[in-house]
């Protein structure tokens, strides 16, 4: 059974709300110690680390720490047509939604001769995480290459963890990916040791450090995430998946009981959070569950996750409410199903990616929207965003001024120095004007 939270009667003040909403017991913090310890032991030890980390970790090191060209290209060939079909339409759709995202330049005229350049300038290069575990993410590949891609990341390194099942190999299936998109750099290595690697560099197996590190992982993979940053960029510290959906009783209870469900199977920290006016209908949905979680293979890891403290169904008084609620949870996925959902779209602040309507599950976000799957987690979508083409990309702004357009602006540039007490810098503006 889902825990019921009940907020009916009023919202209480918003230090209590971020209290009181669901969250996983292990979090980042918990894993950084451990993951401090694999960062420093592949910066200090480079491939023999890594090695002794896969063993530990992936059931056995990989025989080629970089994957063989021919191995990536084998991988491609051994697609079936209809996975080939998909993965095609997948990238076809995220380079389309992709290129909108690349802001255009700009330039500010402030006076005659006095320009601000505004420009987008591309990361040199960067690494991409794809995690491995308990599933395979094929898509993951697409949604971290194809934005860098895009941006015009002109240096493209991947990393995914080694497969016992397939030899101590990378899955084949995340190797094709990378084929399709013509990534040729690819490491068999994963968990914080990975990111570790990127962010430092392993000289022996020709890896060179990125100036960013992207991708989902598990709370290892975040936690290094927190460690590495300051000496190389990240996109965010994405912990374990969560949807939370806004529906009212006009809503389909299979649909909403299908789609929590859906996040659930992730992982048993995966976080399902359903926001409802109806206590109708979240008995509707609750009762809805276990039919269709007895269909799928994953159901005891889906079970635990639906069950644990980081899943709820909360009960509010209004539409409103459920958006205020979803706001201070700051959902990776939100969805909402309603009589009324541009209302609740237009109350809401705080989500990774919205899926309005009940014919925009998360599933389709995942694969074949043309929206990107990596999304900020464990409320960080209140400050942070998705990855996109802009995450590989800096702002830079570049000025142009004349000599007379500097003249005209020297004698308040000279006025605010001397109130900081910094003649210096009135002195390197008079030099010139004063000629």
């Amino acid at each position: 059974m889902m825990q019921r939270i009940d907020l009916r009667g009023g919202l209480p003040a918003r230090a209590e709300l971020l209290r009181l909403m669901p969250r996983a017991v292990g979090d980042v913090s918990h894993a950084v110690d451990a993951a401090r310890e694999l960062v420093d032991a592949v910066r200090e030890h480079g491939a023999a680390a890594l090695r002794e980390q896969a063993v530990r970790f992936d059931g056995g090191a990989p025989e080629h720490v970089r994957v063989p060209a021919a191995e990536i290209a084998a991988a491609v060939a051994g697609l079936t047509p209809e996975l080939r079909t998909a993965l095609d339409e997948a990238i076809r759709r995220v380079r389309a939604a992709s290129a909108a995202q690349v802001p255009a330049g700009s330039v500010t005229t402030l006076a005659d001769g006095a320009e601000v350049h505004q420009r987008w300038q591309p990361m040199r290069r960067v690494g991409l995480y794809v995690p491995g575990g308990k599933a395979v993410y094929p898509s993951s590949v697409v949604m971290n290459v194809v934005p860098a891609q895009i941006a015009g990341v002109g240096s493209i390194a991947l990393v995914s963890p080694p497969q016992r099942a397939h030899g101590g190999h990378v899955h084949p299936t995340i190797l094709a990916a990378a084929g399709l998109l013509g990534v040729d750099e690819v490491y068999a290595m994963g968990g914080a040791g990975a990111v570790g690697a990127l962010a430092y560099g392993v000289p022996e197996i020709g890896l060179e450090p990125v100036d960013l590190v992207t991708g989902p992982g598990n709370n290892y993979v975040a936690a290094a995430k927190r460690i590495v940053r300051g000496t190389v960029g990240i996109d965010s510290e994405a912990g374990a998946t969560e949807i939370l959906v806004i529906a009212d009783d006009s809503a389909d209870a299979g649909y909403v009981a299908a789609d929590l469900i859906s996040q659930a199977e992730h992982d048993e920290q995966a976080g399902s959070v359903l926001v409802t006016t109806s206590p109708a209908f979240a008995d509707a949905v609750e009762a809805a569950i276990p039919e269709r979680t007895e269909r799928v293979g994953t159901a005891t890891r889906l079970q635990t996750a639906l069950d644990g403290p980081q899943s709820a169904i909360v009960l509010v008084d209004s539409l409103a409410d459920a958006a205020a609620v979803s706001n201070a949870y700051g959902p990776e996925h939100l969805e909402i199903q309603t009589a009324d959902d541009d209302a609740v779209l237009a109350d809401i602040d705080a989500a990774g990616a919205v899926f309005v309507g009940p014919s925009t599950p998360v599933s389709l976000g995942d694969y074949l929207a043309g929206s990107n799957h990596v999304l900020p987690t464990g409320g960080q979508a209140r400050f942070g965003s998705g990855l996109s083409a802009s995450t590989f990309l800096r702002p830079q702004q570049v000025i142009r001024y004349t000599a007379e357009a500097l003249a005209e602006v020297a004698p308040h540039i000279v006025a605010l120095a001397t109130e900081e007490q910094l003649p210096a810098h009135g002195a390197a503006v008079t030099e010139r004007t004063n000629r």
